[in-house]
């Protein structure tokens, strides 16, 4: 009976860690979409102001535009972006330990068809979902 009892306390704990895991990528989600839209419409500003503060110690809001006037706008207008997969993690290579969401998408662009969009999200210490990495591939 010990055992029927320990499993059910066990299986519910498990539970619990996943749907909290879930609510952390959901969130992180939410906030990933409100940052791409950002760059989707070309304000690469508002997208720096909403990105992370690694983020911003990275790198200066010049260089961030630069780089997407560079790399995001040859790109021309979404088409699409469907969720490949988000994934949360405490460690990410080159960054401290903290709270993140990896966040993949399968993207098509007018002028590249094929494409996956990475958005790292972090936790900030108030508790906020920011950006804190973008990558194009």
């Amino acid at each position: 009976m010990k055992k029927v009892a320990l499993i059910a306390v066990l299986t519910l704990l498990a539970g619990l860690a996943v749907m909290a895991q879930n609510t952390k990528t959901d969130t992180a989600e939410k906030g990933a979409e409100s940052w791409l839209a950002l760059v989707d419409k070309g304000d690469y500003e508002a997208s720096y102001d909403q990105a992370s503060s690694m983020f911003k110690s990275a790198l200066t809001q010049d260089k961030w535009v630069g780089t997407l006037k560079t790399v995001r706008s040859p790109l021309g207008k979404l088409d699409s972006r469907k969720l490949l997969h988000a994934q949360y993690t405490t460690q990410l290579p080159g960054a401290p330990d903290g709270e993140y969401v990896v966040i993949q998408y399968q993207t098509s662009f007018e002028n590249k068809q094929e494409a996956v969009e990475t958005v790292v999200m972090q936790r900030e210490k108030d508790g906020q979902w920011k950006t804190s990495g973008y990558f194009i591939k």
